[in-house]
């Protein structure tokens, strides 16, 4: 399979330490499926918004979905409003020696898109077990189905995956040479975002047991 390279064009390019910068496909796609949320920042009446929203990877699109009633979704819909998707992931805290130079390790992707109405019933079915089972896998298969009332209410929407950018930060302090003697300590703090154990809901039928694929 060939790891495509995304085109570099001014709205994606990296400035800023552009050697972090990533635009192949493995990479950028690696990020988007190890997280669940994105913001999705766009510009109405001159004012900027920005909407934190769970999301789903399939192929080359990025898909979120919301309510119709939703205003921002109307206006991505209704004016074509080119929006900008971040993703973004915290590995490490870096602890230089000067303060200057503290940083943390990181991996994000940036993606510039404009909204696409998602209309064929079986692919909005296909996009919504693919973000049921994102939260958890096989969760799909252990919830009851969609209403039709409940799917004329829900809109989904695709952001095609073409301007876009990743930029990644590894490894230890970069400190001033002459720092390098110093007696201060200096290093990385792993961080890192794991499920921890499940909290049955308060209402939940006592004779209902915890499903085994929720319990790791």
């Amino acid at each position: 399979m060939t790891n495509k390279n995304f085109t570099i064009e001014r709205k994606n390019k990296i400035t800023r330490l552009p050697k972090r910068g990533h635009y192949d496909e493995k990479t950028i796609h690696s990020i988007l499926d190890e997280v669940l949320s994105c913001t999705i920042a766009f510009t109405k009446d001159g004012i900027p918004f920005q909407i934190p929203t769970i999301y789903c990877r399939i192929g080359n699109s990025i898909f979120i979905h919301g309510s119709v009633g939703a205003g921002y979704m109307r206006v991505m819909e209704e004016k074509n409003t080119l929006v900008n998707i971040c993703v973004h992931i915290l590995d490490g805290l870096v602890l230089a020696r000067s303060a200057f130079h503290q940083s943390a390790n990181y991996r994000s992707v940036v993606i510039f898109s404009h909204a696409k109405v998602v209309k064929n019933r079986k692919k909005i079915i296909k996009v919504l077990e693919e973000l049921t089972n994102r939260i958890h896998p096989k969760r799909w298969s252990d919830v009851r189905e969609i209403t039709e009332k409940e799917f004329l209410v829900t809109r989904i929407y695709e952001f095609p995956i073409e301007s876009v950018s990743a930029k990644i930060r590894t490894g230890p302090p970069i400190d001033e040479e002459s720092d390098y003697n110093s007696k201060f300590w200096a290093g990385v703090i792993p961080l890192e975002t794991k499920r921890g154990k499940v909290i049955p809901d308060p209402r939940l039928n006592p004779k209902i047991k915890t499903p085994k694929y929720l319990l790791g």
